[in-house]
């Protein structure tokens, strides 16, 4: 944000947009107008001009620091609280802006700072607990494989036409400013459609209200984040947001999984009207999926099936390198959605073919060692399951499953204990390690994880190890497996850093992982990644 705004246009252009709804109504415009210069809810962003937003949403509060941005330039002061609740007294000449929802405020004042550029793209939102990133990267290939002009914004990246970027360390839907820019962006590109990965934190916390999704997706909804929604069903109440914005869109339309009772239950998608499902049996309520597969193959280099859509003659094949029946579930998501936009067979089965590899999910790591290895991102229980069984569909008779994870520090805890009952119950071998332990203590985690191993009968040195540093457990790993083995390492996938207190320490998994094949065919240590666990074996 470098060029000033009005922010009396910024309120009018926010009342236009919200006029006869339900939406959050603006504040009431200032006698004399201010020039406004960016639009922030993070003192470290505050310069001379901004419209400081004090966000209250679970677990932080921008109240406390509006001194601190007054102090930094700010003319404007966004916030939930009466002025005589405040701390410290606003000073002459700032301007305080009392709305009932500081956080759907920021929402509405970053579309109005951009022009609403939503209205001017068709905006496709993927939720779920797992298979965003793919289903997203698989849609983007097949819509391009069409010739639609398609950005795309995710956990690993945002695309804009032929320009990439990252979109940073531990992030998946962006903070409101940062989303509707990117949205312009796209817009001043020339694309006409958006996937955005719509995760329940981006719906809970309003950072994409304003936006009209025109179709929502969701690939399947499993226990994770509970330790921030509270419960379950507030875990829900956050996915079901996205379907309220897309039945407030005239082509609004949901794309639904078939297979998953919970994505598929009226609670979910309720308002909206337009329902398509995918999956490979029939819904609870007896519908018959509109994309579905049949004649699936798995092997160690592809899945092969074919796909069944709507008012089609005969089934269109689909060969890919994407592994596992989870994979088969994604395709048929971004398939049905594709069909629904206009693509033909032949162009959705194009696009399926150009998706190589997805970074960080199911990623193959190939050092000329003579087993299978495998970096994946799955990080809830239902992804670690997911992950093992396609393993299980590719590994030879004799082969083993060794499996590497850990589960993050102030997180969900009951994950710790899950993922370790899958990693026993399904994998040969199970190696519990560091992930993001932040300001836990990372051996009381393992402990946890540990006695989720000894709950399935499982003997620690035998069956299962503790590995505190990351390197050396994917080291230990590599040096156990046999040629028939499969290793597979779960987790942080794509990930650039992993955090111990409150230190993002450098770190990427393929990189540690092909690091710790070559020591092993070199017959060396493996070397060193500058972590604290160093030394931890």
């Amino acid at each position: 944000m470098t060029e000033s705004r009005s922010l009396i246009h910024l309120l009018r252009s926010w009342k236009s947009e919200v006029l006869r709804t339900n939406d959050l109504q603006p504040p009431t415009e200032p006698e004399e107008d201010i020039k406004v210069t960016n639009l922030v809810e993070h003192t470290g962003k505050v310069q001379q001009g901004s419209i400081f937003v004090a966000r209250v949403r679970t677990g932080t509060d921008g109240h406390p620091y509006i001194p601190q941005a007054i102090a930094g330039g700010a003319s404007v002061i966004v916030g939930q609280k009466p002025i005589a609740e405040l701390d410290q007294p606003i000073p002459a000449g700032i301007l305080y802006l009392q709305v009932t929802d500081s956080a759907k405020a920021m929402a509405w004042l970053a579309a109005a700072w951009y022009g609403f550029p939503g209205k001017h793209i068709r905006v496709i939102g993927v939720t779920g607990t797992n298979g965003k990133t793919t289903t997203i990267a698989i849609l983007h290939s097949m819509l391009k494989a069409a010739g639609i002009r398609c950005g795309l914004i995710s956990t690993i990246q945002a695309i804009f036409g032929d320009t990439e970027e990252p979109t940073g360390l531990h992030v998946t839907t962006p903070a409101a400013p940062q989303l509707q820019a990117y949205l312009r962006r796209m817009i001043d590109a020339g694309l006409t459609h958006c996937i955005i990965e719509t995760t329940s934190h981006g719906l809970a916390q309003h950072r994409v209200t304003a936006i009209p999704y025109e179709m929502g997706l969701v690939t399947n909804v499993t226990h994770e984040h509970i330790d921030y929604h509270g419960s379950f069903h507030n875990y829900l109440l956050a996915k079901q947001r996205l379907f309220e914005l897309v039945s407030q869109h005239p082509n609004g339309a949901a794309v639904l999984n078939s297979d998953d009772d919970v994505s598929f239950s009226p609670f979910l998608a309720a308002s909206t009207k337009e329902k398509i499902l995918y999956g490979q049996r029939l819904a609870s309520s007896g519908q018959k999926p509109d994309a579905y597969a049949t004649n699936v193959q798995f092997s160690s280099e592809s899945t092969r099936f074919d796909l069944h859509l709507p008012n089609q003659d005969r089934p269109t094949h689909i060969n890919t390198v994407l592994l596992g029946q989870f994979n088969v579930s994604n395709i048929l998501c971004a398939a049905a959605t594709a069909h629904h936009l206009g693509t033909t067979p032949a162009q959705i089965a194009d696009g399926v073919s150009q998706v190589t590899a997805i970074s960080g999910r199911m990623e193959r790591i190939d050092e000329g060692q003579p087993f299978l290895t495998i970096v994946d991102f799955a990080h809830t229980p239902d992804a670690l399951e997911n992950a093992i069984t396609a393993a299980l569909a590719m590994r030879q008779p004799e082969g083993r499953i060794i499996a590497v994870f850990g589960s993050a520090g102030k997180r969900d805890i009951e994950k710790r204990r899950l993922m370790a009952e899958v990693s026993a119950k399904h994998a040969d071998i199970t190696v519990l390690t560091a992930e993001d332990p932040r300001t836990e203590s990372l051996d009381d985690i393992l402990e946890m994880m540990a006695a989720g191993c000894r709950s399935q009968g499982k003997v620690e040195g035998t069956d299962f190890w503790r590995v505190p540093d990351r390197g050396q457990a994917i080291f230990m790993a590599a040096t156990i497996a046999r040629p028939a083995d499969i290793v597979l390492v779960c987790g942080k996938g794509h990930e650039q850093s992993m955090c111990f207190g409150t230190t993002e320490y450098p770190w990427d998994d393929r990189h540690a992982t092909r690091e710790a094949l070559r020591a092993k065919l070199e017959n060396r240590p493996i070397s060193s990644f500058g972590l604290p666990t160093e030394g931890d074996i």
